[in-house]
């Protein structure tokens, strides 16, 4: 796509920087913007790309983790927030309120568990649902393993013949063996000789944490967190799932903007993904390094041998559409492929007999919010085969404003307005309409925000033919 420099305004190199990214189409990693996401651990389920990340808060200064978030997609490129999945109260042996680090999901005969990092050095916990957005339930009361203050970044591989193994350990790689009902360990704790450390010795094969075990066409691999600090993602090779390791090379060489890594690899729809983070939304906003992470995505490159092509560090171009997204259905607004300013929260619905009255709960919601005057979001690859006539959202105003409504690009053709005229509704949804431009064919679309204070809670978009 060719960049258009002239619908940049001319108010300095940054902000022209951020207007050029945001109008190329390409400006989506880090692939989160409304959270500060980490540790991405992506799952495929039938036709749908489960990532599950950790969260650091917005005033994190060290690691300030609680609660494990999701986020889905069928396109990879518009990830739609589910809200928190679990938290550290899920497990009730954990005394502490800060400290949800690395965690994986992996589904087996139809039920999900959820490997957590859990703080204090008390070891891994595993949680249990019978759907990938929860509720998780804590089906032991206790660790699964407790082994080591090396307790941390838990991956779960379960080979072609049944059997899973899971892996962790910094700075050393640990595994086991899982029995079929993943929630009990089978035999010793072992420590994985291709990676052990000697006495004095740094990094054999640059090993350091947040392993990430699959197999692929016969080989087994094994990524992880090399080299520290700051963090690239190393890979090696293996006949079987336990090895021996063979240090095969970088799929990312560290990269003195990012302080770490660690990365999440899949195959969706006939291509190879690897997930991992940086610290580009903290780097906008504060000079100073702190734990504020960012998930971003690229395509992984097999070589004809199996092995892996190195890969540039994480840049602002993320990766096409592999799907599109139809707009006459209902769209969560929080389905977002890039956004500048904006938030999202889990908000919950009650019943209302009298304005004052909270009656009973209706519903948990996740909608976007801190929406001020300027910001924006981008939906990517929309397909407007049958065209358009009109655009319904569902807000619930705080001083009220408009939605303008643009095609491909944020200084695009104009589509329409919404106007969102009512105020001081912020706990009452209502739909409103507007007027829409008919066009056809595959899009990508941006809301942007106008007004003058906080505007409004965004739920939801429906466009009409």
């Amino acid at each position: 796509m060719k960049l258009d420099l002239n619908n940049c305004p001319k108010v300095g190199i940054l902000a022209a920087l951020l207007c050029i990214l945001s109008s190329s189409g390409f400006a989506q990693n880090p692939i989160i913007q409304t959270k500060h996401t980490a540790d991405p651990a992506p799952m495929v389920y039938k036709d749908t790309v489960y990532l599950y990340t950790g969260h650091d808060e917005d005033d994190a200064f060290g690691f300030k983790m609680t609660d494990w978030l999701l986020y889905t997609s069928t396109d990879m490129v518009n990830w739609q927030d589910r809200g928190p999945v679990a938290s550290l109260k899920n497990f009730k042996w954990v005394d502490a309120d800060n400290g949800a680090w690395a965690a994986q999901c992996v589904e087996r005969n139809g039920k999900f568990y959820l490997y957590c990092t859990v703080p204090g050095g008390v070891g891994i916990g595993v949680l249990v649902s019978d759907s990938p957005y929860g509720p998780f339930v804590d089906p032991i009361g206790k660790p699964l393993v407790k082994n080591s203050n090396e307790d941390i970044d838990p991956t779960v591989m379960i080979d072609d013949d049944g059997q899973a193994y899971m892996y962790w350990g910094n700075p050393n790689l640990w595994y086991v063996k899982l029995k079929e009902d993943m929630i009990s360990i089978d035999g010793e704790i072992v420590k994985d000789s291709s990676f052990a450390k000697l006495e004095g010795q740094k990094d054999p094969f640059r090993y350091q944490e947040g392993p990430w075990a699959w197999k692929k066409n016969g080989n087994y691999y094994m990524a992880y967190a090399s080299t520290c600090c700051p963090e690239g993602i190393g890979y090696a090779m293996g006949k079987s799932a336990t090895g021996p390791w063979v240090f095969k090379g970088m799929i990312m060489d560290r990269n003195s903007r990012s302080n770490g890594n660690h990365p999440g690899i899949i195959d969706y729809k006939g291509k190879s993904y690897v997930f991992g983070f940086n610290y580009e939304i903290l780097k906008k906003t504060m000079s100073k390094h702190y734990e504020r992470r960012s998930v971003c995505l690229t395509q992984l490159v097999y070589n004809e041998d199996g092995t892996l092509k190195e890969l540039p560090f994480w840049t602002s171009e993320s990766v096409e559409p592999v799907g599109t997204l139809n707009p006459y259905r209902r769209t969560e607004a929080e389905t977002i492929a890039f956004s500048e300013g904006l938030k999202t929260e889990k908000q919950t619905e009650w019943e209302r007999n009298i304005p004052w009255d909270k009656g009973a709960k209706i519903a948990d919601r996740v909608v976007v919010s801190s929406i001020h005057n300027g910001d924006h979001l981008m939906v990517r690859a929309i397909d407007f085969s049958k065209g358009i006539k009109s655009l319904d959202v569902n807000v619930a105003s705080l001083y009220g404003g408009k939605i303008e409504v643009y095609l491909d690009s944020i200084n695009g053709p104009l589509l329409g307005v919404v106007n969102v005229n009512t105020q001081g509704e912020g706990d009452i949804f209502r739909t409103v309409n507007g007027s829409m431009k008919n066009i056809t064919g595959k899009h990508d679309v941006f809301f942007v925000f106008k007004g003058k204070k906080d505007l409004f809670y965004f739920d939801w978009w429906q466009f009409k033919s």
